[in-house]
């Protein structure tokens, strides 16, 4: 039993003065003044003077690499990286080898999971032009979502069949999260650059690539299939101000079309390739000081709904090359609430808006049994963040198994001091417990 004390607790757009009794796996209460006496006796006490106490991130957006690419990452290695930045649950992405295309390798790689997570989880499954059997037959309270690929993917995921793509928007009723970039946009772009530049294509290159049209085509397309069917459609890493024009300006309960953001799309801006380059090439690519300080400002209105990391780790050596060969995808997730918080800290955003974009969000959009809120009986999943201790970003204290970060000499002005997940601080002060495991992820259909 836990009691974390004197914590500024942040839940529910509401900042107070407070403490939380943690009791085995749940929030056993919540007490705005003081703790009786019998209860500290019984419960080790932690003293969360000048720090936020908020429920733990869900990141609805990651790659671990695991299976297939483990020479990048894994489960282990990327939940480790997890709980130090105050993640509690992900959802990892199909696009692994073998990819999660079938129900039977999502049952194998949960159970792989299980045995390697420090923090919950869940998968999503990937469409095809031909697994629809798959996808229907998928459970929908154990199956975070439904990845589909529009116009451009990694690996062969990609889905152009106008039969399959009906198929999928008018029959799927789980979550139907899309990358959307227009491929034939991007190909007679590479074409038109490679006329003027030759087949070495600078990385500065990539956003005008992958451009404002090719988002805006394929998400405008997706959000006509789902106005036309009433798809739950998600797009995620919304990168361009234009695509904003197709989302709606109201809380996430009243909508079946949502967006989420990324960190990255709101740290740099296409001017940071040239001192960054290929470390920061991801897709969709990071675009212009106008489209950042557009998805600020619907980060901070109900336009954005959540903010995922689309957590993607390489090798630095893979990250090498040109526009054309140097790898898309960046690790993100150690530093995410920080990062976030550091917004906050420049009244850019309020603690509040993160808290609702990274915990609350993210819980009712999948509509995840009882995590993402500081609620009595919810699971005691929780973040304690000190408000005034600095993180310095050094490669050397990077927990990816890729051993670097695109942030690396920031200084963020606050630093996760607990982690807590399903009870448990798996994360404290710098030590993780490595004896404790994540749980799936359950959801209400």
């Amino acid at each position: 039993m836990y009691l974390i004390t004197n914590a500024y607790i942040v839940n529910e757009g509401r900042i107070f003065k407070g403490a939380v009794l943690v009791k085995n796996d749940i929030i056993d209460s919540i007490f705005k003044g003081d703790v009786p006496d019998s209860i500290r006796e019984k419960a080790e006490v932690i003293d969360a003077s000048d720090c936020w106490l908020m429920p733990g991130v869900i990141d609805d957006h990651v790659h671990f690499r695991d299976p297939g690419m483990t020479e990048k990452a894994d489960f282990y290695t990327e939940s480790r990286a997890a709980v130090a930045g105050g993640v509690t649950s992900v959802m990892d992405m199909p696009n692994t080898n073998p990819a999660t295309i079938s129900l039977a390798s999502w049952n194998e790689k949960m159970a792989m999971i299980g045995e390697k997570s420090l923090v919950n989880y869940s998968c999503y499954l990937g469409a095809t032009n031909n697994n629809l059997e798959d996808v229907l037959a998928a459970d929908p309270t154990a199956v975070c979502g439904i990845k589909l690929f529009i116009g451009s993917s990694t690996g062969n995921l990609l889905v152009d069949d106008n039969n399959a793509m009906t198929a999928i928007f008018s029959k799927v009723k789980s979550l139907v999260a899309v990358h959307a970039e227009d491929n034939a946009i991007i190909a007679n772009n590479v074409a038109k650059f490679k006329e003027q530049y030759g087949d070495d294509l600078p990385v500065s290159l990539h956003p005008q690539i992958r451009s404002h049209e090719a988002c805006y085509k394929s998400t405008s397309w997706a959000v006509d299939m789902a106005r036309k069917y009433g798809t739950r459609l998600h797009v995620m890493h919304i990168s361009t101000e234009n695509e904003l024009a197709l989302f709606e300006d109201k809380p996430l309960a009243d909508k079946l079309i949502t967006a989420e953001t990324c960190p990255q799309y709101l740290i740099f801006d296409a001017s940071d390739f040239e001192t960054l380059g290929a470390r920061i090439k991801c897709n969709p690519a990071i675009k212009n000081e106008a489209d950042k300080k557009a998805l600020l400002k619907a980060v901070a209105s109900n336009k954005i709904d959540v903010i995922g990391t689309d957590h993607a780790p390489h090798l630095l050596s893979q990250k090498e090359g040109n526009a054309l060969t140097a790898v898309s995808g960046m690790p993100g997730i150690q530093y995410s609430l920080e990062l976030m918080l550091s917004l906050a800290k420049q009244g850019v955003l309020s603690v509040e808006q993160v808290v609702e974009k990274m915990c609350h969000n993210p819980a009712r959009l999948y509509r995840m049994e009882k995590r993402g809120f500081i609620r009595k009986g919810y699971k005691a999943d929780l973040v304690v963040v000190r408000r005034s201790i600095p993180t310095n970003v050094t490669a050397s204290d990077v927990l990816s198994k890729c051993g670097w970060s695109p942030y690396e000499g920031m200084t963020l002005p606050v630093s996760v001091a607990y982690t807590f997940v399903n009870g448990r601080p798996v994360y404290a002060n710098g030590i993780i417990d490595e004896t404790i495991k994540g749980e799936a992820l359950r959801f209400k259909e």
